[in-house]
């Protein structure tokens, strides 16, 4: 069974090209190569193309544990009987998280991580097919480009962070320590990415200024060698992608960051379709507000670990006396 997007274009021979593969009775889903078409907007077409190169290469690798970290909602495989189980279709239907904080949160988009969540629960393995590519018509939702980009990591992200503790409390025996791994590391890395910009900056400030200029020439010898890595993917890259691949990364970082203590914020990109709650107007502000402290206490602490770990301030002794 096929879950395909309105504004996906499949290949005509994709179920000759995806049946063997269920020939393997662990297999529940398989999901393939990604391109855009995006006729307006030269910025927005390099960002999605740099994001589907880096999509293949992350794919491709994760897929050596028989799993993969997302069905995409754009175009993927499902077994029949497994798509069409009653369970199957309530967990899509009806899927939601339970959060200390926020309650319970139904999920309003997101549904590929629902069905990936399903089946990696269940126990069932997910493949990638390198060599098989769908196309999406995609459009830039927001005038700027900064907003546009914005406005999808918000939903990407927040799709990713709603599933993505229930999967770690899934057990590594159950669906393979690096796919478990993977899992955490996720959690983990939008704060380790922080935290470089971070100790720049103090340094920049506390220290010497020239420590900037060291760390641009860094960043940027660096985003060209990784760009020459991708480019052994989809072949020569444009000249914005060093610039386009680091601002997806702290950018994309501080969006997770603002995310993770929002998990109830959920809005179709398209469409003016948001979630309600159905609580009061007071409930929602105290709520918001628990989000900012917790936001804000998360990024201090952020700042005080890497103003620790540089020496950049050393804890005082007590005195004896």
């Amino acid at each position: 069974m096929l879950f395909v997007d309105g504004d996906t274009c499949v290949p005509a021979d994709i179920v000759e090209r995806a049946a063997p593969f269920f020939t393997d009775g662990k297999l529940g889903a398989v999901t393939t190569d990604e391109a855009c078409q995006i006729d307006d907007t030269p910025l927005f077409r390099d960002w999605f193309a740099l994001r589907f190169t880096q999509r293949q290469m992350m794919m491709s690798a994760m897929a050596l544990g028989r799993r993969v970290l997302t069905l995409t909602g754009r175009m993927s495989v499902f077994r029949a009987n497994l798509a069409t189980h009653p369970e199957f279709i309530a967990s899509v239907q009806h899927d939601h998280i339970d959060h200390w904080r926020l309650g319970r949160v139904r999920f309003l988009t997101g549904d590929d991580k629902s069905t990936w969540f399903w089946l990696l629960r269940n126990g069932y393995e997910m493949a990638y097919l390198p060599d098989v590519r769908c196309v999406s018509m995609e459009t830039q939702p927001r005038p700027g480009f900064v907003d546009s980009a914005a406005t999808l990591m918000v939903r990407w992200f927040g799709n990713m962070l709603r599933t993505n503790g229930r999967a770690l409390r899934v057990s590594p025996a159950r669906i393979g320590l690096f796919t478990w791994w993977s899992i955490l590391d996720q959690r983990i890395s939008m704060w380790t990415t922080l935290s470089a910009p971070v100790g720049i900056a103090l340094f920049t400030i506390f220290v010497d200024p020239l420590i900037l200029v060291a760390y641009v020439a860094w960043v940027m010898i660096t985003r060209y060698v990784y760009c020459w890595l991708l480019a052994t993917f989809r072949g020569p890259f444009p000249i914005t992608y060093p610039f386009l691949l680091y601002f997806g990364q702290i950018y994309g970082a501080a969006i997770k960051t603002y995310v993770l203590f929002r998990l109830d914020r959920q809005r179709w990109t398209r469409q003016s379709t948001s979630l309600r709650t159905g609580s009061s107007s007071w409930a929602a502000r105290l709520r918001g507000l628990s989000s900012v402290s917790m936001h804000a206490l998360a990024v201090g602490i952020l700042v005080c670990v890497v103003v620790l770990a540089t020496g950049l301030a050393t804890p005082v002794p007590l005195s004896a006396n």
